[in-house]
């Protein structure tokens, strides 16, 4: 029955997904040009909040548990596994109020409304894969910029999604150059846990009455210890919760 509702509702949530991006798009361009950066960030936390709101029609839920009394104007390296597309949404509207910014694929700034805008001009890392250079410049600017403006950023250190929840190994190298910049950054493993249910069939039909869950954990202090070090602790966390 759930499949089945999916293959009824998913063509209108899928409109109403590219709508909300196409309608968001000018938006985004005028309070950026106009406004500045905290014009456009609050668009940019509005359109994620309607992205959330829109799986919503589905049955699908989000329950986003935060017990840490985490610090506002430090920057923070939020490392999460990672399950769907549909993972980021919550945890920029979830995560306002840090100003968590993304690594992503250079591919996602072009042909894509609102998002592609927002990677290019909202302070995303956007790597070439292809370009090892280029990739650990464009991480070591992240790290900068989480320094001197109180920034912070969203890491997948599995490197993928995975497809059916199984977490994958943790890389360590994204944390690491952005320490090198950032030395005073907090770490906070963060465990999404069944948001790959919600597409288990692809993207067409979605499923309906998923739930999700994103849970912030303990934050890890660095302390001056080295980086893998670091993520695998987070990564035992996570793994903790995500397979529990």
């Amino acid at each position: 029955m759930r499949k089945i509702l999916g293959y009824i509702l998913t063509p209108a949530i899928v409109f109403l997904y590219f709508f909300t991006l196409v309608v968001f798009q000018p938006l985004q361009w005028f309070t950026y040009k106009v406004f500045g950066y905290s014009a456009h960030k609050k668009t940019v936390d509005i359109l994620n909040l309607c992205l959330v709101s829109i799986f919503y029609l589905v049955g699908n839920t989000v329950r986003f548990t935060n017990k840490q009394n985490l610090p506002v104007g430090r920057p923070i390296i939020f490392l999460a596994n990672h399950q769907s597309m549909l993972d980021i949404p919550p945890l920029i509207w979830f995560l306002r109020k840090y100003h968590a910014k993304f690594i992503s694929k250079i591919e996602l700034t072009r042909g894509i409304p609102s998002i592609s805008f927002n990677l290019k001009y909202g302070g995303a890392a956007n790597i070439d894969r292809k370009d090892p250079r280029q990739s650990i410049m464009e991480i070591a600017k992240l790290g900068t910029n989480m320094k001197e403006k109180n920034w912070s950023t969203v890491i997948f250190p599995e490197g993928t999604r995975s497809k059916d929840g199984t977490m994958k190994p943790f890389l360590s190298a994204g944390v690491a150059t952005i320490l090198k910049k950032c030395l005073n950054a907090l770490l906070v493993p963060i465990a999404i846990k069944d948001s790959w249910k919600a597409i288990r069939y692809g993207y067409y039909p979605l499923n309906t009455f998923t739930p999700m869950y994103v849970e912030v954990l303990e934050p890890i202090e660095p302390e001056k210890r080295p980086a893998d070090e670091l993520v695998k602790e987070a990564e035992e966390r996570i793994r903790a919760v995500v397979e529990a």
